[in-house]
């Protein structure tokens, strides 16, 4: 019985996020930028949920959790206020000039961006082809979530796979129907649902021990190390370090990056990252919480297993744990979503339509989109059933490959004597670096190449400036190119 319980609730919470995909379907436009942008008419609430939720993946319900498990609740700290303030500085720097250069010029994409700047559509397809690549295991990372989310809700009556191919066929269903529109009300709904039920759940598990104090005692008694900084697994520079790439790196995600392009007026978009911090550590305090205190809790996690759903099923009652794995689901299908939906505008605008029809309608193109959704997603279903590493491991790479775009974007955005050739070496080069670090333990003749230096420092953090200096250096000692334009940059203000 409470099997049909737990998967008659994660089933329905999927079909009232499919009922609002075909609602968003039946006041699309058949045209490229409603399907990818939603024809940049997202308001102030619709854009800060939607980023809120699209940000807030398995990381968030699984990852998080389990590392606060394992090395204390100092990652509230990286994650809820280094990320939180850090990325809505970015959001404004990045963010904010991109929006006036897109709603200016009309682009869709940061590679067409970029590629009409430069008058370079190498460049555009080698932005382009960097960010499906790292797209791909972030987009498996939620798919790797779900399986395990459902592995742990019914304690193995449905296996990995199970939950994993749950999830990919949803987000199928309702990403090639609906578009951004669709996306970015599903992820108003699910943001409110993940905000409410993470803290109902933590008040209900903190109210089963005894309250607040009885939770941090036993916290404290278990794992002493955890009433200080540091004293958990992972040093301060490796938290320092960490907290740099993912804020780096999400301003590069496709599907976050793409935001910047949607909202409806620049005030929308300076009251969105205003808000942004506020929004993100009240959902991280909760969550990375109820891992912290689950270390002083009197149950048995196995190896492996996250441990989120061992403590709402040892506290919760079963219709409620399977509540908060809906809650998981919607933060893992938020992010997935769009992910497909960028990744399939990548493709479709910056590989097909220069590369194979330039002449391509914008209908013909809709359809191709929502085709690339479909492909995308089985094939990082398929490669997640790999299991290729932890929930951390497949983040931790992905998000440290996409800060290293970051900056060469920056000097695009705000250097005028940016060119083509210091944008393309200095987005090249560290590239190719960090991958020969990622795959130097399975390539042959290649030693194993460490993924961080003394003291817990992330190598992609030292790739980051010398992604800016290559990009800076280059670029002063070569010639713009005649197709490069950088008044297509200039912009007067809001």
């Amino acid at each position: 019985m409470s099997l049909a319980v737990q998967l008659g609730v994660v089933v329905g919470y999927l079909l009232v996020a499919l009922a609002i995909g075909l609602i968003a379907y039946r006041v699309a436009e058949a045209t490229a930028e409603d399907y990818y942008l939603a024809s940049r008419s997202i308001g102030t609430l619709v854009l800060l949920f939607t980023t809120f939720a699209t940000l807030l993946s398995a990381f968030t319900f699984f990852g998080g959790p389990n590392l606060a498990y394992a090395a204390g609740p100092e990652w509230l700290i990286v994650m809820g206020a280094l990320d939180g303030v850090l990325f809505a500085v970015l959001w404004y720097v990045i963010g904010y000039k991109q929006w006036l250069i897109g709603n200016r010029n009309g682009y869709l994409t940061l590679g067409e961006m970029l590629g009409d700047r430069f008058g370079s559509a190498g460049l555009r397809a080698l932005v382009a082809g960097i960010s499906l690549l790292w797209l791909f295991p972030y987009v498996m990372l939620q798919q790797m979530g779900a399986g395990e989310a459902i592995v742990g809700l019914t304690n193995g009556a449905v296996p990995y796979w199970g939950g994993a191919a749950l999830i990919t066929a949803f987000m199928i269903g309702y990403v090639t129907l609906a578009g951004m529109r669709g996306v970015a009300w599903t992820d108003t709904v699910q943001g409110l649902f993940m905000l409410s039920i993470v803290w109902i759940a933590a008040v209900w598990v903190l109210s089963a021990v005894g309250g607040l104090g009885a939770a941090t005692d036993s916290m404290l008694a278990a794992r002493p190390e955890f009433g200080s900084f540091g004293g958990g697994l992972y040093s301060p520079g490796f938290i320092i370090s960490t907290a740099i790439t993912i804020a780096f790196g999400v301003t590069m995600f496709p599907q976050i990056n793409q935001r910047f392009f949607v909202a409806k007026s620049g005030a929308v978009l300076k009251r969105s990252f205003t808000l942004w911090p506020v929004l993100v550590l009240l959902l991280f305090l909760p969550a990375f919480m109820l891992g912290a205190w689950a270390a002083g809790m009197p149950i048995d996690v196995p190896e492996g297993a996250n441990v989120l759903p061992v403590v709402l099923n040892e506290y919760t009652p079963v219709w409620f744990a399977a509540l908060v794995i809906a809650g998981a689901m919607a933060a893992m299908m938020s992010s997935s979503d769009s992910m497909l939906l960028s990744g399939s505008s990548y493709f479709t605008r910056d590989l097909y339509r220069p590369f194979v029809n330039p002449d391509a309608s914008a209908r013909r193109e809709a359809w191709l989109a929502r085709i690339g959704v479909a492909a995308f997603a089985t094939l990082a279903f398929l490669a997640s059933l790999l299991r290729p590493g932890t929930l951390i491991e497949v983040g931790d790479t992905a998000f440290s490959g996409f800060a290293l775009l970051a900056l060469p974007v920056i000097c695009a955005l705000y250097w005028d004597r940016t060119t083509r050739d210091g944008m393309i070496v200095g987005v090249l080069v560290p590239q190719v670096a960090y991958l020969t670090v990622v795959f130097s333990s399975v390539l042959p003749l290649v030693p194993t190449l460490p993924r961080s230096v003394a003291g817990g420092w992330d190598i992609a953090l030292g790739l980051m400036v010398l992604s800016a200096a290559l990009t800076i250096g280059v670029s002063s000692l070569t010639a713009p190119t005649a197709d490069s334009d950088a008044s297509r940059f200039a912009v007067a203000g809001d």
